[in-house]
């Protein structure tokens, strides 16, 4: 009898020390402090230590983004906190045609005093599932050529939800100096991922050649399917996906979303990319984090400076050449 309660009592300490460090992070080790887990606002820094002297674009599929989604004042905490992680967000799946759905979320970023600003696309698709895209920047960091952004004219009707494109500079350094880029924000249609990926490498050259002469280019967005599928495009002389390999949705099993781009035209590429994992980031259980999206965002670090030196990397931290 005594042995059973001394094994229960174990049991109960085991579970109640479980329970604390489920719930708390311990800090210090001279002044031990219990620090509450799962708050946004103190998940300031970015994921992983930001190389001096680099932006960081990212792309984010907020899968039918609308409002009920902004209705959730948890959910919208995460996707604005998210955001503020970065440079550039090219965002997918936008299901409204109400502007003030997008005003919310942008006021809900700019709510810790930040200057971000939201470009959006007109609703495309050749159903009645129609789409947005959006490019959210930091005005800090980012400004755009407001004459240069632009939806792909697709008159075969190639693609489901035909891309969208704007222009980007870095602020900071001498204009003439200053990193510019082309970013093509596309989600390819699941049901038709393998005819639409066909045609990728047109739309990479016909955006790249569009007559305003900017040779970095980012095809970025969700791409449904993962680096080693890119058929012609990855074909492409230097071609490289940013992400290879590794799983970008909430349930961690499949590869979507990507940054694609050819070095060494993008040699302002720093060899830095990640994945997002706002699910472990945020001490979330997996029902929690798929109220926020079922994708996770990706991202990239590229020099802020034009035609910045690409650093050596070691063979097995350099992401995929594409296949």
């Amino acid at each position: 009898m005594g042995s059973s309660r001394f094994l229960l009592t174990i049991a109960v300490v085991v579970v109640g020390i479980w329970l604390l460090l489920d719930r708390y992070e311990i800090r210090g080790l001279q002044e031990l402090k219990l620090v509450r887990r799962n708050r946004v606002e103190d998940r300031g820094l970015p994921p992983a230590a930001r190389t001096q002297g680099t932006i960081r674009i990212a792309s984010f599929n907020l899968e039918e983004f609308g409002p009920t989604k902004a209705d959730k004042p948890d959910v919208m905490e995460i996707i604005a906190d998210t955001i503020r992680r970065f440079d550039v967000v090219a965002l997918q799946e936008i299901r409204t045609e109400r502007p003030e759905v997008l005003q919310k979320l942008l006021t809900q970023i700019n709510a810790t005093g930040r200057h971000y600003a939201l470009l959006a696309s007109p609703p495309v698709g050749r159903t009645a599932s129609k789409e947005q895209f959006a490019f959210v920047f930091d005005q800090a960091t980012i400004e755009v050529d407001r004459s240069a952004v632009y939806t792909v004219d697709d008159p075969d009707d190639l693609l489901h939800w035909p891309p969208f494109v704007g222009w980007f500079r870095v602020r900071g350094p001498a204009s003439d100096q200053a990193f510019t880029f082309t970013l093509a924000n596309l989600h390819l249609d699941p049901d038709e991922v393998a005819e639409e990926i066909r045609v990728l490498d047109n739309v990479f050259f016909s955006i790249r050649d569009d007559g305003r002469g900017e040779d970095d280019l980012i095809l970025i967005g969700d791409f449904n399917t993962d680096d080693r599928q890119f058929g012609e495009l990855g074909q492409v002389s230097g071609m490289m996906a940013a992400i290879s390999q590794t799983p970008t949705n909430t349930r961690q099993t499949q590869q979507y979303a990507n940054l694609v781009f050819q070095l060494p035209a993008t040699s302002e590429y720093m060899g830095q990319s990640g994945v997002f994992d706002f699910l472990r980031e945020y001490n979330l259980t997996l029902e929690q984090a798929l109220q926020v999206s079922k994708h996770l965002p990706v991202w990239a670090e590229f020099s802020m400076h034009e035609g910045g030196t690409l650093p050596v990397i070691a063979a097995s931290d350099a992401p995929a050449a594409v296949r």
